[in-house]
């Protein structure tokens, strides 16, 4: 999924499917753009809310190979080297858990306008750097608990909160229309509402962000 050298991943981490965020998207889809797409477990999802054309960007060599089964086309590489072979612009651009395995995340969203069609959207998720057990276990048990995969995955080199992703994508041209995060555990929904909503920063453990191109 994310363009950085993975070993030691658990199994099934590259088929997901992200359904869950490709139901965010606003229709219709276009032609889509998948950097970090992984095996492709997104092309179904994808296929079946109507996108016209399936083009992924993936540095491992054997999910990328396995992703040309439901893609139009798949670009095995770094994305900062593959985004300029493309020759084509897309409506719709993801770029799922990727952009906190990059060392200048910046640069690649500022390339990504290079092939953004007129009004692109791009969605993006990022793991929650203000999630309330991270800063449990800085403060009382002395660790940041990195592990193989997930929220705080060993090969995560940044790390945004909410206005920190909202500022990155503004700055890199591209305006935010909106974030969303995932379903809320009972009894942090429950602290949610009595906080008002205000708690929701401490208790998601990922955001997602709908960007357009201006």
């Amino acid at each position: 999924m994310e363009l950085t050298e993975l070993g030691g991943k658990p199994e099934g981490y590259y088929e997901q499917s992200r359904s869950e965020l490709i139901r965010l998207l606003p229709r219709p889809l276009g032609r889509v753009l998948d950097v970090g797409c992984g095996a492709g477990g997104t092309a179904g999802p994808l296929r079946a809310a109507g996108a016209e054309r399936l083009v992924g960007i993936e540095l491992d060599p054997d999910a990328a190979e396995r992703a040309r089964a439901g893609f139009d086309a798949v670009h095995a590489g770094r994305a900062e080297e593959q985004l300029a072979a493309l020759g084509e612009r897309f409506d719709t651009i993801l770029c799922y858990d990727l952009l906190e395995h990059l060392p200048d995340p910046a640069a690649l969203l500022r390339e990504l306008g290079g092939v953004a069609a007129e009004r692109a959207r791009l969605h993006v998720s990022v793991p929650n750097a203000r999630h309330w057990t991270l800063a449990r276990d800085l403060v009382l048990r002395g660790t940041f608990g990195y592990t193989d995969a997930e929220h705080r995955d060993k090969t995560h080199l940044r790390w945004f909160t909410r206005r920190d992703l909202v500022e990155l994508l503004g700055a890199t041209g591209w305006p935010v229309l909106s974030v969303s995060h995932g379903g809320l555990r009972p009894s942090s929904l429950l602290v949610a509402r009595l906080t008002r909503g205000l708690s929701a920063e401490f208790l998601v453990y990922q955001w997602a962000a709908l960007a357009q191109r201006g």
